[in-house]
């Protein structure tokens, strides 16, 4: 063999080594209130190893036969993490340190390929001591009416930026936006208080949606998004509510599949086994809640309406993840489609995510007049319900429409017997 072959090979030889070593790019970091995430883009799938070291605090990420293309994000402003570093071991192994301001829980995953990205090795880090806030118990008395509170879902989030408009528009940031603006007018009003799901950019799995909602005894659940479909001339605002036995469209069922879809891009393998769902509970309490979240639909609906095109004029039925909550009244608002580019130059448009902020802020209180939970502010400052008797009505039918007893409807009105007549007005009691 000539010098000049193996000196060729020499050259050669490295050059074919890194050609064979996995990429890893586009190193992500996601912080939320309770948790940080760092996700890293990979060129196939990768083997890994972490532990953790001490003093200083530290968790190291070895990948074997790896190498890093372009830099490591900055680190700003997280609770857990202060910067990341990243070196060569063993010759060609891939060395990543995450530099930490306190002792961390980590677990990660190896993502497959979907539609929007390759391989994915995602991180979670987590501290190690949970500060347990304590939890005051609410109190009333006859003086002091507690205010009803409402779970404002920014839908997607982190990873999963949600659908994408013709010139980039991130689903994800306009329901956010419409989220804060949302919450800002319910806090201003009285009897009303705003839980934000989501509070920034990082992604919140569909089931510990639900699990947030729960924990702050919200009495309405409301999921915001915006809609995409392959038509870009398919326009207006749509409203769902939980579909136990399926969808009531096939456009309904192709959204609920691909909104379900978020936890696999967010970077959860979805599995429907949330312990809240059991029979017994969904036998006992879902069907009055189902109920509530339709009468919920259709108020936002009405208002939405008043604002301009909606997509579909009665309240959708899908099989949502994230409506699943049994015990409160779900909906999910589509509030455009972010597809059609008139559409989504709106959903950009800061005036327009107001007017969709008060649309629905009107909704919401428009519900919760009609149908107060006992013992809120809403409860005490309710109107009589009045009822004008028409041709054909019995007392027995307007105690059924109005989920009363008879013998309250006719204590409220001072009735003993059935006789009423045409004109009449009546008190309906509370239900």
């Amino acid at each position: 063999m000539s010098k000049k072959i193996v000196s060729l090979l020499s050259l050669l030889l490295p050059l074919l080594a890194l050609a064979n070593q996995a990429e890893v790019s586009n190193v992500r970091l996601w912080t939320a209130p309770d948790q940080t995430r760092l996700v890293l883009d990979a060129s196939e799938a990768i083997e890994h190893r972490i532990f953790s070291l001490r003093n200083p605090d530290r968790l190291v990420v070895d990948i074997p036969d790896a190498r890093l293309q372009g830099k490591l994000p900055r680190v700003k402003n997280d609770p857990l993490v202060m910067r990341l570093r990243s070196g060569i071991r063993a010759g060609d192994d891939l060395r990543i340190v995450v530099d930490l301001k306190q002792p961390v829980r980590a677990k990660s995953q190896l993502l497959n390929p979907n539609n929007r990205y390759g391989y994915r090795l995602i991180l979670d880090l987590s501290p190690r001591k949970q500060q347990q806030k304590p939890v005051k118990a609410f109190v009333h008395d006859d003086k002091t009416q507690r205010k009803v509170v409402v779970a404002i879902d920014a839908g997607h989030g982190g990873e999963d930026a949600g659908a994408i408009g013709p010139k980039g528009t991130q689903e994800k940031t306009v329901a956010l936006g419409i989220a804060r603006k949302l919450a800002a007018r319910i806090n201003r009003a009285p009897g009303m208080r705003a839980v934000l799901i989501r509070k920034g950019d990082y992604y919140v799995g569909l089931y510990k949606r639900i699990r947030l909602a729960r924990k702050h005894r919200a009495d309405l659940f409301l999921s915001i998004h915006a809609d995409a479909f392959n038509d870009p001339r398919v326009r207006g605002s749509s409203v769902y509510i939980l579909s136990q036995k399926g969808a009531s469209s096939k456009a309904a069922k192709w959204l609920a599949d691909k909104e379900n879809r978020a936890d696999l891009i967010g970077g959860i393998e979805l599995e429907d086994k949330d312990p809240y769902l059991t029979k017994t509970i969904l036998d006992m309490v879902q069907s009055a809640t189902l109920e509530y979240s339709h009468l919920a639909a259709k108020t936002l609906l009405a208002k939405l309406a008043k604002l301009g095109e909606v997509h579909n004029r009665r309240v959708q039925q899908a099989r949502f993840v994230v409506l699943k909550a049994p015990d409160i009244p779900s909906v999910l608002v589509e509030t455009a489609f972010i597809s059609n580019p008139k559409e989504e130059a709106r959903l950009r448009d800061p005036r327009f995510q107001d007017q969709l902020a008060q649309a629905l802020f009107a909704g919401i209180r428009t519900y919760f007049q009609r149908y107060p939970p006992p013992g809120t502010w809403f409860a005490q400052h309710r109107a009589p319900r009045r009822y004008v008797i028409s041709p054909g009505d019995t007392l027995g039918l307007i105690a059924k429409r109005y989920r009363v007893s008879l013998s309250a409807l006719r204590k409220a009105n001072q009735i003993k017997g059935d006789l009423i007549r045409v004109g009449q007005v009546l008190t309906i009691p509370e239900g």
